[in-house]
């Protein structure tokens, strides 16, 4: 399930407490696993991408980024895109219900 992929590909990054990742997981319907992936990805490097540029800035340690926050995943939503389409899905529908008639 999306969430379950949602709540895997961060497991070991620090979240902010504004991030549900169950409400991303209803935003990517039609998603595949790979793709919600890479939202997961992208949003991690974006906090990393932060960090650096505020530690770059001289800002003190303990006001620089060290989580990933719901701004990080907004923003790599943007280009979140789907792989698979709509004809996929049907198609595999169609070859999974083959697959249970044969049985």
């Amino acid at each position: 399930s999306r969430v379950k992929i949602s709540e895997a590909s961060p497991r070991r990054s620090p979240l902010e407490d504004d991030v549900h990742l169950d409400e991303y997981a209803d935003r990517t319907e039609g998603f595949s696993g790979a793709d919600i992936t890479e939202i997961c990805q992208r949003a991690c490097k974006l906090a990393i991408r932060q960090n650096i540029e505020e530690a770059a800035a001289g800002r003190p340690v303990e006001e620089q980024c060290a989580k990933i926050a719901r701004s990080h995943f907004e923003e790599a939503m943007l280009t979140a895109r789907k792989s698979v389409s709509a004809a996929d899905v049907k198609k595999f529908e169609r070859f999974r219900q083959s697959i249970k008639a044969g049985k």
